[in-house]
């Protein structure tokens, strides 16, 4: 498993503190299908929260993970145990932000080199906005695999899928490069404001 690293680039800051593991019964969804999935392209609003675990060639680390979406705007909040390490990105358009805590803000109208920069390894938050939900991205070529898909040199993997009013959302994820594995488990999701029961 791996262990969050404090890294001072993540900075400091406090957020409520995730659970790592859900206790609440997670309810199975039929096994991944985009087709199933299709619909998903039109919700304007959704949130999870769960754990994420990046490793590159170099580095590897873990967090909490809350990521919000709107029709216009991402919000992703990432902490290590008892808030340690807490960074806020926020994604609009082609502008990024970054809150570290403190007053130490930065952005940049190059999101994905950014990010990159600031976490030191490449993360694909604009496509990754779409995989997450179950979807490739609509303006780039991809082709299905027998979990998932493939898309612009990553291999997108659904592990295990929950049902969430009514709906087959991903629980497990792990997405591949060459050089970056991202893996990702979703406790909880939230359509337009309500959460699942």
């Amino acid at each position: 498993m791996l262990i969050f690293k404090a890294k001072p680039l993540l900075g400091s800051g406090f957020f409520l503190l995730l659970s790592a593991c859900s206790t609440v019964p997670v309810e199975l969804g039929q096994p991944y299908s985009r087709v199933a999935s299709l619909p998903l392209y039109k919700l304007n609003q959704w949130s999870f929260d769960g754990k994420l675990a990046l490793t590159g060639k170099d580095d590897s680390w873990s967090a909490d993970i809350v990521w919000e979406h709107w029709a216009d705007k991402e919000q992703i909040k990432l902490s290590g145990p008892l808030g340690q390490g807490a960074m806020v990105i926020r994604l609009t358009n082609d502008l990024v932000t970054i809150d570290r805590g403190g007053g130490d803000v930065k952005s940049s109208v190059q999101p994905e080199a950014f990010i990159n920069q600031q976490l030191g390894m490449f993360v694909p938050v604009q496509s990754l906005r779409y995989w997450i939900i179950g979807l490739p991205m609509p303006t780039q070529a991809f082709d299905e695999t027998k979990e998932g898909f493939k898309q612009a040199g990553w291999q997108v993997e659904y592990k295990q899928m929950q049902l969430v009013h009514n709906e087959s959302m991903p629980r497990k994820i792990t997405v591949m490069s060459d050089q970056v594995k991202l893996k990702l488990i979703v406790n909880q999701w939230i359509f337009n404001g309500t959460k699942a029961k």
